[in-house]
């Protein structure tokens, strides 16, 4: 496929997942006006996953438009439409049959296309094939194929349990024997992913230079999911008093963080294939691992402070409600700790995971303060030479030093 049929056809695939992104929270809006409680979610929220699900089509068209042989690009041309049509089919069919009933064309139509789309399921693929577009060797295609499977396993029996009898393949199992079988796909689907994961990790293993640095935007936007999705659940299901009632007011934001990490793996891609400020990720993930550890443990002073507080005040006066005062010394104390606790833990991630940058840094100034000190020419062309030689690591280095002479055009002045 030439250049321009590739550019054609990826920006086609992007317009019309965009375009049924689009109608989908249009027909969602629609049918939240009519039917008050047809969704948990504030529409606000469901403009927030268009948004980021919008990223996948755009990014894949991106990606396969210039770089037609990578078949990531592709994947994420595909699953941006698959997440779109699902965004589309599943309001139109529920408005249809709630709000217009028999007045809207193909119905039946959009609840099976919904009800057999993958949707979000082909991410998974997604590790397999990056960052080159091939598995990493010919031992992973049984995991693919598992992959594959799996997938279409755990759709038919979506298929299956469709109340709505849209099937026109006549797919039936015993009720029992679906919701069985379709908590089985689920695990089988959840050890593929291991799988897909495990081979992200072999790739990271073996490699070096700008591989290694795509592999990390990769790894930086799992990590995201797998926090937020983590955070959610302690969250939501964190058992104890009196933690449970303050962590649970957490439990959206960590979801949109998971939203975030979701939307961040097109992006993830994009840069990692396109190879745009690629080598920036060790900045984010660094301030990601200072300021993330900052937070907690910051919140954690606040929360065990405020606690500690409230106990104490309550087994000296009786009363429930700390006073304001005690709000405000907290905030103070927090404020205080925020400058000197970053730096510390920014002292401790870079020895521990930055090392040669933080060996480096500490060589040049100690070098320096040396520098400012030291008169002797030899001495400090000895000790330049042995800072480059522990910084740089170069194969070899030499040094030449060009001494000013006297300009002719001073003489005897």
């Amino acid at each position: 496929m030439s250049l321009r049929h590739a550019a054609w056809l990826a920006w086609s695939m992007c317009a019309t997942a965009l375009t049924l992104l689009m109608a989908g929270t249009v027909v969602s809006y629609l049918l939240r006006s009519s039917v008050p409680n047809s969704s948990d979610l504030p529409l606000w929220l469901d403009s927030l996953f268009v948004l980021g699900f919008a990223a996948y089509p755009t990014v894949g068209a991106l990606v396969a438009s210039r770089r037609p042989g990578n078949a990531v690009g592709w994947l994420l041309c595909a699953i941006g439409v698959a997440i779109a049509a699902v965004s589309f089919t599943e309001p139109y069919t529920l408005y249809a049959r709630e709000v217009a009933a028999g007045s809207l064309p193909g119905v039946e139509i959009a609840a099976f296309l919904d009800s057999v789309n993958p949707g979000i399921r082909l991410v998974i693929f997604i590790p397999l094939i990056f960052p080159d577009g091939r598995l990493p060797s010919r031992r992973w295609r049984p995991i693919a194929w598992l992959a594959g499977g799996g997938i279409l396993l755990n759709v038919m029996c979506y298929l299956a349990l469709d109340p709505a009898g849209a099937d026109p393949i006549n797919f039936e199992l015993p009720d029992g024997l679906s919701r069985i079988v379709l908590a089985a796909s689920f695990i089988f689907l959840f050890a593929v992913l291991l799988g897909a994961t495990a081979s992200v990790l072999y790739r990271l293993l073996r490699a070096r230079g700008v591989e290694r640095q795509q592999i990390k935007w990769l790894v930086y936007a799992v990590c995201v999911i797998i926090a937020g999705a983590l955070g959610g659940l302690i969250s939501v299901w964190f058992p104890f008093s009196p933690w449970a009632e303050v962590l649970s007011q957490w439990a959206g934001i960590f979801w949109y963080v998971t939203l975030v990490g979701f939307a961040a793996i097109p992006i993830a891609v994009g840069i990692g294939i396109l190879r745009y400020r690629l080598y920036d990720i060790d900045i984010i993930i660094n301030r990601t691992l200072v300021y993330g550890a900052l937070t907690a443990i910051l919140g954690g002073i606040y929360f065990g402070g405020v606690t500690a507080t409230q106990a104490l005040f309550r087994a000296l006066t009786g009363q429930e409600k700390l006073p304001q005062i005690a709000m405000v010394a907290s905030t103070l104390v927090i404020a205080a700790l925020f400058t000197p606790l970053r730096s510390r833990i920014q002292s401790f991630i870079d020895r521990r995971f930055y090392r040669s940058k933080y060996d480096a840094r500490k060589t040049l100034e100690a070098f320096s303060s040396k520098l400012r000190d030291e008169t002797d020419l030899e001495a400090l062309r000895g000790n330049l030479v042995g800072v480059v030689t522990e910084t740089m690591q170069p194969a070899h280095v030499s040094l030449w030093l060009r001494f000013e002479t006297t300009s002719r055009g001073s003489q005897g002045e």
